[in-house]
């Protein structure tokens, strides 16, 4: 959300909403083409004679292939391998389609990136930075970057806040030359510290509000602030790229998409009681929300006088996206090989050293440029995202779908959103999200 006034009740429920039901949609698609890509590999292992799995090489792209117990028949549409959206590209596209899907992947991650080197440096240097000005007449209105970050120092805002890139760089960005493996402790306690700052945050809003203190008088609707809505919410209900390792596990699948479905349901109720304690409780807010909870531009309200929490959510995107960033890396660095190597060459040391720096330096260089998260955000979400979240799930079932084994076999998973109209729909939506978003950026700019 920009730092600008709260916005809107039912447009955002309207517009959430309906991407919550499209990224659904295209969750069980996913889900219907990792069996039949499933099938297909049954299907390969009993022509040659073979049980056993693919090598798991570090080299393979995002997640890897690995059999989790033997399978009970050969050509079952049923879901037992870790598969990802590489691997199915690879079995339903032509290389064309191939590359352009590795394209979209690279520019997704680029984006990511961008957002995690961009709102770390920008939460520290908003915690960090205690010069305030005296005659501030409206202390809702942000700080601009050309102001002083200490009064006893001639350093900007600006200032600080690329050092704090070059610093956060400096310290994480040589992960991008290792391999990260063994994560489960690290990300459970960073999910833990996400649920906690989350709960926090919506407890102390609640409290404002019950004592009467929001701020926030949101409109009915603002057309402004639906393009970046849409990048937003792609993010919110972005879990297409993780599905064959959040499926797999499970062992009883015959309720997949109810379970799904509950999912997507929890997911769109909490979101909508964060988003909506906050629009009201605050006047206007900032594009990192936790940065709302430090005291205001004037170094004096704040929702809570608890220092801890203060500080707490200001510094939590400092904690969550610092432990992801070399995971984000290293996938960018894996997808760019994918992309440019050839998978039957030999390269030398140094080339395959470059493809670390070119993970690295492009986001470097746009969080140096600006510090514009919301912008990064919308961008990333509604152009890369929209064509993982929408678009590449919409074309890998429909040529999965023309594989003969969808004609011999009953497929248990298949989405029940079954008719070709649905593709149509979803593509058709994913063409009206990245055209609203594109005028309104070119509005914007004239």
């Amino acid at each position: 959300m920009a730092e600008r006034g709260s916005e809107t009740g039912a447009q955002y429920g309207t517009v959430v909403g309906l991407l919550s039901f499209f990224s659904y949609i295209t969750v069980t698609i996913v889900t219907e083409v990792m069996a039949v890509a499933n099938a297909v590999l049954r299907r390969q292992a009993a022509q040659n004679s073979q049980e056993d799995s693919p090598d798991i090489k570090e080299e393979v792209p995002l997640l890897q292939d690995r059999r989790l117990d033997p399978p009970r028949c050969s050509v079952s549409i049923i879901l037992v391998l870790f598969l990802f959206q590489g691997k199915m590209a690879k079995m339903f596209f032509n290389n064309v389609g191939e590359k352009l899907f590795y394209l979209c992947i690279v520019i997704y991650l680029y984006g990511d990136m961008s957002i995690y080197v961009a709102a770390v440096p920008k939460s520290l240097r908003d915690t960090v930075c205690t010069w305030r000005p005296l005659n501030k007449t409206n202390c809702n209105e942000s700080l601009s970057d050309s102001e002083p970050c200490w009064s006893t120092s001639s350093l900007t805002r600006m200032d600080a806040y690329r050092i704090f890139v070059a610093c956060f760089i400096l310290t994480l960005g040589p992960f991008v030359f290792f391999n990260v493996q063994k994560t489960k402790i690290l990300q459970v306690i960073t999910g833990s510290a996400r649920w906690l700052a989350f709960g926090i945050m919506i407890v102390l809003a609640v409290m404002q509000l019950a004592q009467h203190k929001g701020q926030g008088r949101p409109v009915m609707a603002n057309i402004a602030g639906v393009p970046n809505l849409f990048g937003v919410c792609v993010y919110s209900f972005m879990c297409h790229h993780s599905l064959p390792s959040l499926i797999t596990p499970i062992k009883d699948k015959s309720k997949l998409f109810k379970v799904l479905a509950a999912d997507y349901v929890l997911i769109l109720a909490f979101y909508a009681l964060l988003s909506f304690t906050g629009i009201y409780t605050f006047k206007s807010i900032k594009d990192l929300y936790t940065l709302n909870f430090l005291p205001d531009e004037c170094g004096n309200n704040s929702v809570t006088s608890v220092q801890f929490f203060q500080y707490f959510l200001a510094l939590f995107p400092v904690f969550t996206l610092s432990t992801n960033f070399p995971i984000i890396a290293i996938t960018l660095r894996n997808n760019l090989q994918t992309l440019f190597l050839k998978p039957d060459k030999d390269y030398s040391k140094c080339v395959r050293n470059l493809f670390p720096f070119l993970a690295v330096i492009p986001p470097t260089i746009v969080a140096m440029v600006t510090n514009e998260v919301e912008i990064l955000v919308g961008i990333t979400g509604s152009y890369a995202g929209a064509g993982i979240q929408y678009v590449v799930p919409a074309l890998l079932v429909y040529f999965a779908r023309k594989d003969p084994i969808v004609k011999e076999h009953q497929n248990y998973h298949r989405s029940p959103f079954s008719h070709v109209g649905w593709i149509i729909l979803i593509l058709a939506w994913s063409v009206v999200c990245v055209g609203f978003v594109t005028v309104n950026h070119v509005i914007t700019r004239k």
